[in-house]
């Protein structure tokens, strides 16, 4: 009998030896699935540029990457002087942060009156949703710079921001009615039962379950009021996009500019992306139990 059981013990695998197997398995399908993402990824970008690189081959195209580090910045005499491309940089961000903040504020209200009981500030904010969501956002630029600009009295920026902010509230107001209506309404009865209201009910129960839920899609929305910033360049306003155009029309550097411009959209957005990814993670590991 010993002998039958030193047999059975050394030919079965003890739970150690399967839990390693199975870590190993998954680590060489997780290292296959990253190597193929990587190497459709480098295939995609080579195809990319042979495309970028032969057009301008065939244009008969004349580099010059050694003149873009001159529009960044240059230093006379001992100072350094901000070029086109950093100062537009600047512009961008501004009209970022300003129109972040006003579509976030526009779109909490919008939220706040579908939510509502009221029929007429329902019907208010879905005549609003239809009417920006359905426009494009170039015409509503133009009728923002055209019509209101004058009627309100306020200045090319500010105009572009509003523009920008009205457009993007409308996709805001959605996600933020979304997270709310996605806590259930156990929740809700919980906090009244506990003699909760209004405002507390929504940052102690509320929020907290719907901020994770919501950080993502909002991520998106900013990324893409930084993309949608470029529009701003129609009504004059001096952007990255705008004084890369600019550069353009004083040294013919087509490609170059258009790549470098692409290039730090790209960094920003990416940025973002990360930094709302670490707030989700964040978030959630306050949320978890």
């Amino acid at each position: 009998q010993q002998t039958g059981d030193l047999a059975r013990m050394t030919a079965e695998p003890d739970l150690d030896t399967l839990l390693a197997q199975s870590r190993r398995r998954a680590r060489l399908g997780l290292w296959r699935r990253n190597t193929s993402d990587w190497v459709l990824f480098l295939a995609g970008a080579g195809l990319i540029l042979w495309g970028v690189f032969a057009g301008a081959q065939a244009m008969r195209y004349n580099w010059q990457w050694y003149r873009i580090p001159d529009y960044f910045w240059r230093e006379i005499d001992g100072e350094i002087i901000w070029g086109p491309f950093v100062r537009g940089l600047l512009v961008t961000l501004e009209i970022t942060l300003w129109g972040a903040l006003l579509a976030f504020a526009i779109g909490l209200a919008v939220a706040l009156l579908r939510l509502s009981r009221s029929w007429a500030g329902h019907a208010l904010a879905t005549a609003y949703l239809e009417l920006i969501r359905n426009t494009p956002l170039l015409v509503q630029m133009y009728l923002f710079y055209f019509v209101l600009s004058p009627i309100l009295g306020i200045d090319r920026f500010w105009t572009g921001v509003l523009a920008l902010a009205v457009f993007e509230a409308s996709f805001i107001s959605e996600i933020l009615r979304s997270g709310i209506l996605s806590v259930p309404p156990a929740q809700w009865e919980a906090a009244s039962s506990l003699g909760m209201r209004g405002y507390a009910t929504y940052r102690k129960v509320v929020l907290p379950q719907a901020v994770p839920l919501m950080l993502p899609p909002l991520t998106s929305s900013l990324v893409n009021l930084v993309k949608s910033s470029a529009i701003v360049s129609t009504i004059a306003i001096f952007d990255l996009t705008n004084e890369g155009r600019t550069v353009i029309a004083d040294t013919f550097m087509t490609f170059e500019v258009w790549l470098t411009v692409a290039a730090i959209y790209l960094v920003l957005t990416i940025s973002l992306s990360a930094v709302a990814s670490w707030l989700e993670r964040r978030a959630r590991r306050h949320t978890d139990p």
